[in-house]
């Protein structure tokens, strides 16, 4: 898996559409995007069986609808003690080996997994269980970091956010802007 993660919270079906539509315009890879997000949909009807390295059958494309049946390996994955979810991409790895051990509360340990704090993974969690899709470009290029963000923050996608070697040089840009070379004076007039 690449080192570097950018991730985002989509509100609506609509909005994470437009992203994954831009970042497929944009030409990054689908086996690089992942999605999570709880599963709405009847799988009785929209599912079919398929053998994967993923757990569990794979929905058809048409049934998640929109440009979200472009990422590879879509599909329904039951999370043990939070419920049903549809999910694709990296993420699928992180949470099967969840789903095999049947640990609850695995949303966010997994996100540890793929970098996250966990703070910031337990903050997606309760985002995606309260409804909103998870969306993140798992990225081998640093160049490319600025391309998903842009494309997160055109969409107004919330809670974005960055893992790996990208966030380490944004933390110490960050400490060096906040730095300031002087300390001001203060006077007691």
């Amino acid at each position: 898996m690449s080192k570097n993660s950018v991730f985002c919270i989509a509100t609506s079906h609509n909005q994470a559409d437009r992203i994954v539509d831009h970042l497929k315009t944009e030409s990054f890879s689908n086996k690089h995007v992942s999605v999570l997000f709880p599963n709405t949909y009847d799988t009785r009807n929209s599912v079919h069986e398929r053998n994967t390295k993923g757990p569990g059958a794979v929905a058809d494309a048409s049934s998640v609808g929109g440009v979200l049946g472009w990422v590879a390996e879509i599909g329904p994955l039951a999370i043990p003690g939070v419920g049903p979810f549809i999910a694709a991409g990296p993420v699928v790895a992180s949470l099967s080996g969840v789903v095999f051990s049947a640990t609850v509360g695995t949303i966010s340990r997994s996100l540890v997994a793929l970098g996250l704090s966990e703070p910031e993974a337990t903050r997606y969690e309760d985002k995606v269980k309260e409804g909103n899709i998870l969306l993140s470009v798992h990225i081998d290029d640093v160049g490319d970091i600025a391309r998903a963000r842009d494309i997160f923050e055109q969409a107004g996608a919330q809670y974005i956010c960055t893992t790996g070697s990208a966030r380490k040089n944004n933390k110490s840009k960050a400490a060096n802007q906040a730095s300031p070379l002087a300390e001001p004076v203060l006077s007691a007039t």
